[in-house]
Formats: C-alpha cells, structure tokens, sequence
C-alpha cells in the first residue's frame, strides 16, 4: 500500500532545520527561559568568533607594516635588533594609542573635565566618541542596505549610488521648501531622501526580475550614471548656489536639518534614526512574514518559487527598501553634517557597506557593531596622524584587511585553531551572499 503521508515542501523542510542561521518562520515569542537564553548567547559568540579574530588579525598586520615602514628602527635592525625590536613596538603602541585617543578620547582629558566642573569642558571632552558616532552613521545606513541585498541572495554594489541620489532629493526638499515648521519640513525631506535611494534601487531590482540582468553589472553602472547626474544638477541654476561658479548645491533651510543631540557636538539625530532603522530592519528580517520571504528566496530561490513566493517581487521590494536605506545615509550626511551638497561629499560610504555586510554577517545588530569599528577607525585616524606622523593609510590598510580575514573564514580558523562548524543537509542549500 502507497504511503499517503503527506510531505513537506522544500521551504517547510528548510524550516526544520537545525544550524546556527536556519531558515523559521516568523513567530510569536516563547517565554524566556534561562537554558534559551545562554543557548542564544552562546550561539551570537559563535558567529562573532570569527569576526573578532579577523579584526585582531588585522590590527596585528597593520603592526606588522609599522614596524617595517619604522625609518628609525629599520637600519639597526642588521647591528643591534633589540634595539630594533623596542623602537619598533614603541611605534606600534604610540600609533594604535593616539588611534584609540582620537576615537574614544584621552582619559585624561576626562578626568580634568569631570574635575572642572565646566559643562562646557565636559562636553568637548566626549567630541572624539562623537565624530566616532558621525562618521558611523552613515555607514549603519549603507550596510544595512547591502545587508538586505544578501539575505534575498542579492550582492547590491549600488549603495554608493544611491546614497548621492538620495541626497540630492532630500537636499532639493531642504532648501526649496520653505516656510514649513521644522516637524514637517524635517521628515518631508528625510522621505524625499529614502524616495530618491529607493528609486536608484528600483531600477536594477526591475531589471533583474523582469530580465534576469545582474545586479552587480546594473549597481556599478548606476552608480557612474549617479556620479554625473549630480555633476549635472549641481550645475544648474534652480540647485546651484546663487553668486558660486563651482558645483556646490544651496544651503540646507534650518527647519529641515538634523540637529546635534548634544549642543556643542557634530553628532546628530541621524544616528538614533540609523540605530532605529537597524531595529526596524531587524524586526523586518525575523520576525515579519516578507522578511521569511526574503531569507528563503536568498536560501533556495527554486524552493522558494515551489512554496508560492513571489521571486520577482521579492528581488524588487528588497532592491527598493536598500535603496531607500542606502539613500537615507546620503540624506544623513547632507541635513545632518554638511548642510548642502557637493560632487565628492561621500569618501565611500556605498563601498564600505560591502565590508560592513560582511563583518556584522549580514545582520543588523552585527552591521551596528561593524560600523562603529569602522566609523571609530575613521575618525581616530587624522588624529593618529597629526600625533605620530604615521599617515592615515594605515586605517586603510587595516579595513582592507578586516575585509581580507572576514572574507577567508577558512584562513582565520586555520590561523587560530578553530574547527569548523558542522554542516547539516539544510545548510548545503544555496544561501545568500553573507548569509
């Protein structure tokens, strides 16, 4: 006799997987339980192992090219390699400390700030940990936009471009809007911001579903497109800045720039709004119907067409939401930080997402913890600079080799010993990019 038991299909049979980033669909909250917990921070340690060693490597690396580009070290090296040896840890150590100084601040200076009682003092002594938190504003935005592309099995290059589309829509709202209170003003321009990066993601999402053109060939391309769209409106009358021959947009209306969150500091509200985006995008990807949609396209998209998702949709409707994030980013940087808009404005942010993606594991929490680093990196490095005379390059050289180790798991673990995890039959599926 025939069994009749009926079967799962694919996506079913995927959700009954075991593994550390198994596919499940969006469901109500059990009650917390101790084991459930330590199960779970156990697991989040798992995934950031490799993460962490990869930016201890890196750091490591970047020792390594300090000691060798040391012009007082490197000739007695031959004569006297003690010597060597100390003046060249003596560089590594004042290079990385004056790093950390101008990331996080002098402890110090905070000390003499608390102890002088001047709020003025205090406040400009916490002005590294904000230029720390500028530049990674920024970068939460674009990462979560790429983020999003891989957990659809998308590798979205775009978000560079449609960081500078969204500004340039959100600048156009700034300062051709006027005579609107700051609560409308404000968040009209933050939508014409998400509108302008969701349409820049749109495109190549379209292409995609309707012609199967990839998006790593439309993303770099729109993203050249980008770079002259604002090299041509720049120069127009209606956006140029009157009595100004060089392409530099008009200036930002008052009531629709982001103010600082602390008076005195550069640091914005765009990073509790870039904090709430990775919360919403989070809640999005596991707890929501479209984002199980979205994980399971990005799994196994031929499962996810037999279980009756839209393939088509799905790669649009991702494309546009990281978009609209990464332009969101640009819309940050111009309300926020620069209050009006210039060709070069952005040093990369679009590119570095890539990294940021990859190093938080394509989740937003992870993306967070990513862009601080970076975002840290970023701001300690001119100060590093003007402290030791070691050149910004080397924060380059340290991100370019985070990228390295995160993108060679197999190497960390080498390196450091680690056995590899265990892969089940569900994790042989086709995952996403970063998934």
């Amino acid at each position: 006799m025939a069994d009749e038991t009926p079967r799962p299909s694919p996506i079913e049979a995927e959700a009954t997987g075991t593994g550390a980033d198994q596919l499940t669909a969006p469901t109500a909250a059990p009650p917390a339980q101790h084991g459930g917990f330590v199960a779970a921070l156990v697991a989040g340690a798992s995934r950031g192992l490799v993460p962490a060693l990869a930016i201890v490597s890196a750091f490591v690396v970047g020792a390594l090219v300090i000691i060798l580009s040391d012009r007082r070290a490197l000739p007695l090296w031959p004569s006297d390699p003690l010597r060597a040896l100390g003046l060249s840890l003596e560089s590594v150590a004042a290079a990385y400390s004056a790093l950390l100084r101008g990331a996080l601040g002098d402890p110090a200076t905070y000390v003499a700030a608390f102890g002088s009682g001047d709020p003025q003092q205090i406040v400009a002594a916490f002005n590294p940990i904000s230029e720390s938190l500028l530049s990674a504003t920024p970068l939460i935005f674009t990462g979560l936009a790429v983020a999003l592309g891989f957990r659809s099995g998308l590798f979205n290059i775009g978000a560079e471009g449609q960081l500078y589309i969204g500004a340039m829509f959100a600048t156009y709202v700034g300062f051709a809007v006027t005579g609107l209170p700051f609560y409308v003003h404000l968040p009209l321009a933050l939508a014409a911001g998400a509108l302008g990066g969701a349409i820049w993601g749109f495109i190549p999402g379209l292409l995609k579903a309707r012609t199967g053109a990839h998006e790593v060939i439309t993303t770099i391309m729109l993203n050249y497109v980008s770079y002259r769209v604002i090299d041509w409106v720049l120069k127009q009358p209606f956006y140029q800045r009157e009595g100004r021959t060089d392409p530099i947009s008009k200036i930002i209306e008052p009531s629709a720039q982001l103010a600082p969150i602390i008076e005195g500091l550069r640091v914005h509200w765009g990073f509790v709004l870039a904090l709430l985006a990775a919360a919403a995008i989070s809640w999005l990807l596991f707890r929501s119907t479209l984002g199980f949609e979205f994980r399971a396209v990005g799994l196994n998209p031929a499962a996810a067409r037999y279980a009756g998702i839209g393939i088509a949709r799905t790669l649009v409707l991702t494309m546009s939401i990281g978009g609209a994030l990464a332009g969101l980013a640009g819309t940050a940087e111009i309300l926020g930080a620069n209050k009006t808009l210039t060709a070069g404005f952005s040093p990369g942010y679009g590119f570095d997402a890539i990294a940021l993606a990859l190093l938080g594991g394509s989740r937003p929490a992870g993306v967070v913890a990513a862009a601080l680093l970076f975002g840290a990196l970023r701001a300690g490095a001119t100060p590093m600079q003007s402290a030791t005379g070691i050149p910004i390059d080397l924060v380059v050289v340290i991100q370019a080799l985070v990228i390295m180790f995160v993108a060679a798991p197999a190497l960390v673990r080498a390196i450091y010993r680690i056995r590899a995890p265990a892969v089940s039959g569900v994790e042989g599926f086709s995952k996403g990019w970063g998934a």
